[in-house]
């Protein structure tokens, strides 16, 4: 079983928090999350339900006041909530006569603080955590350090080099952890296959009204394709034959459900000649590479689709390692209108701004950091450190507050 480094934070929530929501997609461990923390504290003290079990959802469905107020009093782990939105209004009621830390330990496969009338229902009552799949980190076994590191601005360094095989693995396998313990490629591409199957049958229908479930899975094919470019719905609703409406709406639910998210574009008042689009990003590269029929050989072969990949994969990283910090931070990317670019621009608290360029490559020159030096003159006081991810050997100054940084620091 893979370490969860999101653990630490959900006991702390629940010490001084009657409701800890869990959210994420399905299939990452929030369910084995819950029962190791359940083992840990002791299963005498709870009670365990799930409402992916039909009868208990229909038990509930009938009478969302009455199931919770029955329910045993002991804590309640409550399982795949958001296929019943009705039950957090009850929730809140039970929390209001009885307050108690750490009562209920809720999951979710989608974002249900997005849903009509539950952003404000637990207002004061619940913590959220973020569960995403498995960062690299988790998979080998080893504790975080790069994003630390980068908020310090130190520049990181690495003990695994010359990745670019384990990265071409990682890239087509993804980062759930099923597909992980699968020996060979095709297994891991048909649980892929099946993942998304399941998503569209079972949890779009459960989420909202939906006209042409079918081309759920056409877009998300899509979407697969503008991984790593500027978002345009007016074109993606042009080729499902959709309206920009329509589109919106869908790709929101895509959202939802962690299946994609839109990275922001940075901005500042000072400067007028930025591009404000965001960009799109899938949650995993396995996911991906199986929508588009890509495997190792195929993706060795279109070095423009590895490059692309390879940002989701370390956008991805980035911000599974924010989760574990204590720091609030934002992500954007950066793009003006001569088209010079940074992949991802992480801002803190107070303004400070830390840019991450990645690029495939092996080997670099003083033009790979174009767009480190335009980000740096534009943010001024606020840049604080800048590196450029690479497949090298070793952390390169190349300038003032500018890095190469071998890759494999991600996770070393």
């Amino acid at each position: 079983m893979f370490p969860r480094y999101s653990k630490r934070h959900v006991m702390e929530a629940m010490s001084d928090t009657p409701v800890v929501f869990i959210m994420g997609p399905r299939q990452v461990g929030k369910t084995t999350l819950v029962k190791t923390l359940m083992a840990d504290m002791g299963s005498e003290q709870w009670t365990y339900i799930t409402l992916d079990d039909q009868s208990q959802f229909e038990i509930a469905q009938a009478d969302p006041v009455g199931f919770i107020r029955n329910l045993p009093a002991t804590r309640i782990a409550l399982d795949e909530v958001q296929r019943l939105p009705e039950l957090f209004v009850s929730i809140k009621q039970a929390v209001d006569e009885h307050r108690s830390p750490g009562r209920f330990l809720l999951t979710g496969s989608a974002n249900a603080l997005l849903l009509p009338r539950l952003s404000d229902s637990l207002a004061g009552r619940m913590e959220s955590v973020r569960l995403m799949t498995l960062s690299e980190c988790e998979i080998q076994g080893r504790q975080a350090a790069f994003l630390s590191k980068l908020l310090n601005q130190e520049a990181p360094s690495a003990q695994s080099i010359r990745i670019r095989e384990h990265i071409l693995d990682r890239l087509v396998t993804g980062c759930f952890p099923e597909p992980l313990q699968r020996v060979s490629e095709r297994r891991r591409q048909a649980w892929h296959r099946q993942y998304l199957n399941t998503l569209v049958q079972r949890d779009i229908r459960d989420l909202g009204h939906i006209d042409h479930p079918d081309l759920m899975i056409k877009l998300l094919s899509l979407t697969a394709f503008y991984a790593g470019k500027l978002v345009n719905l007016t074109e993606l609703g042009g080729k499902l034959g959709l309206d920009r409406l329509t589109i919106k709406k869908y790709m929101a639910l895509l959202e939802q459900l962690f299946l994609v998210g839109q990275l922001p574009a940075w901005h500042s008042n000072e400067y007028k000649r930025l591009v404000k689009t965001p960009k799109l990003h899938s949650i995993d590269t396995g996911l991906m590479c199986a929508v588009r029929g890509l495997n190792r050989d195929r993706l060795l072969k279109q070095p423009a689709d590895f490059g692309l990949l390879l940002e989701s994969f370390v956008y991805n990283e980035l911000c599974k390692q924010a989760v574990w910090l204590d720091e609030p931070l934002r992500f954007y990317h950066y793009r003006d209108k001569d088209k010079v670019e940074v992949d991802v621009i992480i801002e803190n608290a107070v303004g400070d701004c830390f840019a991450v360029e990645i690029k495939a490559a092996s080997t670099l020159s003083e033009k790979d950091f174009i767009g480190l030096k335009r980000f740096q003159s534009v943010a001024g006081d606020r840049f604080k450190i800048g590196v450029l991810l690479y497949d090298g050997d070793h952390t390169t100054a190349f300038g003032d507050n500018l890095y190469a940084v071998p890759v494999g620091a991600l996770w070393s």
